[in-house]
């Protein structure tokens, strides 16, 4: 199990760290990637996965050397939470920053909203993921 739950972690690692990089250049070009969300949902996938196996693990007995272990493998997953709620609150201001009615504008505005909206979650959901990577290089540092 232990060569298990390392494996899923070093994919996890790489995962994430895939994620970062690709949402970094999304963001820094200001292009609206789709494939960055199916990239970011199957790293978030792999950090619920490597927390399972984790979990797994401590039920069996296994402990880590060093505590901290537990903190920097379960945090990515509250992360993803707060980065999730702060991506759906800059939707709403990039919404509510338009004066009037966004139904009432015309296509070409509404395209240009919604790639707004899509940048700015693109680069929210980065910085998370920057988080997540940092917290999972000291996960693998910490678990020995």
């Amino acid at each position: 199990m232990k060569d298990a739950h390392a494996i899923v972690g070093i994919a996890t690692l790489g995962l994430n760290a895939l994620a970062a990089v690709w949402g970094g250049i999304a963001w820094m070009r200001r292009d609206p990637s789709v494939s960055f969300w199916y990239v970011l949902r199957v790293a978030q996938l792999s950090v619920v996965v490597s927390v399972a196996l984790g979990l797994v693990r401590v039920a069996a007995g296994a402990r880590p050397p060093d505590n901290l272990h537990y903190v920097y493998g379960v945090a990515p997953l509250v992360i993803a939470l707060v980065t999730e709620a702060m991506r759906a609150d800059a939707a709403r201001r990039e919404v509510d920053a338009v004066e009037g009615d966004p139904e009432a504008l015309p296509h070409r505005e509404k395209v240009l909203l919604a790639r707004r909206v899509v940048v700015r979650e693109i680069g929210i959901m980065t910085v998370g993921v920057i988080l997540v990577v940092t917290l999972l290089l000291r996960a693998w540092q910490s678990g020995g």
